[in-house]
């Protein structure tokens, strides 16, 4: 694929993935809407035969976030991050162990409980803040995966620690980088083996297609994730692929501004008489603060806070007017959610505690909004 190491990532998402320059050529890369090609004799090697192998449409989207996460392959792209999820879980070997956040996206634990239940693989789940204990469950293990700041409890990893004590032990390290995007953390950078992207939040952007994708440098690696991806069907449409690669022409500009009404907003929410807590790494007194200053170029678009009870939570979420009661995130919009609504949320995740997912729109707006319906929900009991 054409480098751009000379690019900052903010223009990388502009200028990764473009046609090639020639004489009356686009501009920007067409969407390919076939599902057989034509076939050489004798064959190449690198020939596409099938859709479910190879789409020209996939190629400039891989191409981009390959280069963006600072790897030397292309990235893959997935049907749904979920999808995405079950290719880097297929690394784990039969009878093997992987340590997992006790908080994370609940697709990710759910899906690794699944196979503990079935006797495919064994499951740690961890505190992934309290890294000693993280360490104590690395003996024997397979794999480590890792996100940080954590959905929905946005709590800090200390990455590289843990990489290397991970591949110390003998095993690979997959961290979700969902949260940040490759514009606030490259986990290659601290030798993870294998990126993860929800492609439907923020690398997308605009909450219209469900989509995953796996970053990895490895060939080996790589090769093995898409030999999943073609004989699971795990494949992505290339309609959707052109819809992602659109929205990250625009993710430098979407984040900046998601992370700065994010921030604040928390410090606004600190203040607030019916705000019990307010979780978010951009806070001095978080207590994710150093990590995430020491390791991360932002602290991303995701406040949550915890009220006095699930009563007036729920409360907030009814009374918003521009805020939108959805679950998902890193779209354009603002979403706010009470997570323990979600019938597989941990139990450790505080009932009263609501998720906001913070958009573009003016912090001015946001805030009247949030206030009021905060103001309203004090008065639930």
């Amino acid at each position: 694929m054409t480098q751009h190491a000379d690019l900052a990532p903010d223009t990388l998402t502009v200028a990764a993935g473009r046609p090639p320059r020639e004489h009356d050529s686009p501009v920007n890369p067409p969407i390919v809407l076939s599902s057989t090609f034509h076939e050489t004799a004798p064959p190449t090697g690198s020939d596409r035969i099938y859709a479910r192998m190879s789409n020209p449409t996939w190629d400039p989207f891989e191409e981009a976030l390959g280069q963006l996460e600072g790897a030397a392959l292309p990235a893959l792209a997935f049907a749904s991050g979920l999808g995405a999820a079950a290719a880097a879980l297929s690394l784990v070997p039969t009878g093997g162990v992987v340590v997992i956040p006790r908080h994370a996206y609940g697709g990710s634990v759910s899906l690794a409980l699944a196979e503990e239940a079935r006797g495919r693989l064994s499951v740690r789940q961890v505190d992934i803040a309290d890294t000693e204990q993280v360490l104590s469950q690395l003996d024997g293990a397979d794999m480590l995966w890792l996100e940080s700041p954590t959905n929905p409890m946005l709590e800090v990893a200390e990455t590289a620690v843990l990489t290397d004590a991970a591949h110390a032990a003998g095993a690979a390290v997959v961290v979700d980088n969902t949260f940040n995007t490759p514009l606030v953390c490259r986990p290659l950078d601290y030798g993870a083996d294998v990126v993860l992207h929800s492609v439907t939040k923020y690398l997308a952007g605009h909450s219209d297609v469900v989509l995953g994708a796996l970053v990895t440098s490895d060939p080996e690696l790589r090769s093995q994730l898409t030999s999943y991806r073609t004989l699971h069907g795990a494949i992505a449409g290339p309609f959707e692929v052109w819809l992602a690669l659109r929205g990250l022409r625009t993710l430098a500009l979407r984040m900046e501004r998601s992370q700065a009404n994010a921030l604040e907003l928390a410090v606004r929410l600190e203040q607030h008489a019916a705000v019990q807590r307010v979780r978010y790494p951009g806070l001095p007194n978080d207590p994710g603060h150093e990590r995430a200053t020491a390791q991360l170029k932002g602290y991303g678009g995701i406040i949550s806070i915890e009220l006095g009870s699930r009563e007036a939570a729920d409360a907030l979420v009814e009374a918003v007017r521009l805020w939108l009661p959805a679950t998902s995130l890193g779209g354009v919009e603002s979403l706010v959610e009470r997570r323990r609504r979600q019938p597989g949320e941990p139990t450790t995740v505080p009932e009263a505690l609501v998720r906001l997912s913070v958009g573009i729109e003016n912090v001015e707006d946001l805030w009247s909004d949030l206030n009021a319906a905060l103001s309203s929900a004090a008065n639930t009991r």
